[in-house]
């Protein structure tokens, strides 16, 4: 068994395992996507989306756990893990259109959308969008618009400024890196020492990885502005009008130390959808999936009818 009490064949916890990768061509972005090992062909399809400052490697859990009933497929945004940024690409609206075009160059039939944080605001806009290539829609810590005022709203603002958002940006990279790790840890998960040893690592290898990248500078400019705008956008423009317009089942998943995403929101949302069921889990961060994949297993497994096969 490994830590997340599944058999795998390797010592090495799931939410340590790198799926393959492979480059596709998705209008005029060349996307690096990880397909779920051992999934067979045959299965319903699922499309697993990261959000602000995350990679398809956020997935790695989930993914397998649940590759005995989908088949899942997790790419890495323009500007976040391998893929370059691509000018133009790093808002809400931009990621869902283009993982519209993603969804039409990969399968043939509906799939089962996943989305954590922003790629969660990204998930509902293209569920809104293109209902019909949307089966359900699993949200994590969605970046829905939120009335009060936070930590991260303060953040996203700061961030989100000309000159000042780069000099934040700046300032903070100059930090030691281990300093960095640490509060990177504190505030994307509810409590990181629960966390497999390898899982760490490969946080903190992807972190170093990001360090090295030139682009994630503006990818992560574009993106903070998105989330902002997005609180400032119309009632008719808003993502929550998008949220009435979804008719899939929907699972909605939220943190009670989740430090991004206030998860007193989750009653809104849960309103806001019309076929909705709610996770709430008090131990976990904004990561839901990387912390608690097993609890979110089975909520998507009763989300769609479907029984884990024997392992």
């Amino acid at each position: 068994m490994d830590s997340y009490g599944s058999v795998t064949g390797t010592s090495v916890s799931l939410g340590a395992q790198e799926w393959p990768a492979r480059t596709v061509p998705v209008a005029g972005v060349d996307l690096l996507v990880r397909d779920t090992p051992g999934a067979a062909k045959d299965l319903p399809p699922a499309l697993f989306v990261h959000g602000l400052g995350g990679s398809s490697m956020n997935w790695t859990a989930l993914g397998l756990l649940l590759n005995d009933t989908v088949r899942g497929l997790a790419p890495d945004l323009p500007g976040f893990g391998r893929t370059p940024a691509v000018p133009g690409l790093g808002g809400i609206r931009q990621q869902a259109e283009l993982l519209d075009h993603l969804i039409d160059s990969e399968f043939d039939q509906p799939v089962h959308l996943f989305g954590n944080s922003m790629g969660g605001a990204a998930a509902v806009a293209l569920a809104a969008r293109s209902p019909e290539k949307v089966a359900s829609l699993t949200l994590i810590s969605p970046a829905l618009p939120h009335p009060r005022a936070s930590a991260s709203a303060v953040w996203f603002t700061a961030v989100s400024t000309p000159r000042l958002g780069k000099a934040v940006l700046e300032r903070t990279a100059r930090l030691p890196f281990e300093r960095r790790l640490k509060a990177s840890l504190a505030i994307i998960f509810g409590d990181p020492k629960a966390l497999p040893p390898e899982v760490l690592a490969a946080y903190e290898e992807e972190l170093r990885r990001r360090d090295a990248q030139p682009w994630g500078y503006q990818a992560t400019l574009e993106g903070a502005r998105s989330v902002l705008l997005s609180t400032l956008a119309p009632p008719r423009r808003s993502l929550w009008a998008d949220a009435a317009k979804v008719r899939c089942p929907v699972l909605l998943v939220y943190g009670g130390k989740d430090r991004l995403v206030d998860a007193k929101i989750r009653t809104k949302a849960h309103r806001s959808f019309a076929d909705a069921r709610l996770l709430y889990l008090p131990k976990s961060g904004h990561v839901a999936q990387m912390e608690h994949p097993q609890e979110v297993e089975r909520a998507f497994r009763q989300l769609i009818g479907s029984r884990p096969a024997a392992r």
